[in-house]
């Protein structure tokens, strides 16, 4: 994998009615997983791009947001596909995390370990756990 930290990558949802490119902060030395209610049902690596660092070449007007507890968090979902694209960090709200699968020529199975960030025991919450509450591992057969 060569997607490294400074060039704009390409990106849609899985209709295409949402497109756009982005740059990765720190390559895809940022991918990561959270444990949260919502990030357990989606599933999705995401990696780090600055507020500023994505533009949207067509249908952010198709976008949805959805936010839930603490509504710092913004996650936006494509309203034709349901794809989820990417959020605005309530750890770090100057910061978004990309879906990985909506980047062109990148999955989430380029990934052999992938960090889980606790979203269960958010730090910015009172007594907040462990950063990291463990690691997810995909092997090929």
């Amino acid at each position: 994998m060569t997607h490294e930290a400074g060039g704009m990558l390409d990106a849609a949802c899985h209709c295409g009615a949402v497109q756009f490119r982005l740059r990765l902060s720190d390559g895809v030395a940022s991918a990561r997983r959270c444990d949260c209610s919502l990030c357990r049902m989606r599933g999705a690596v995401v990696v780090s791009a600055q507020v500023g660092e994505i533009v949207f070449v067509q249908g952010e007007e198709n976008l949805s947001l959805y936010q839930f507890n603490t509504k710092v968090a913004r996650h936006y979902f494509c309203k034709t596909c349901g794809i989820y694209t990417h959020h605005q960090r309530r750890s770090d709200p100057g910061q978004f995390g990309v879906n990985v699968a909506c980047i062109a020529g990148m999955s989430l199975f380029d990934f052999a370990e992938v960090l889980v960030m606790n979203g269960v025991a958010h730090p910015s919450d009172a007594g907040g756990g462990d950063r990291v509450a463990g690691v997810l591992r995909f092997s090929k057969t």
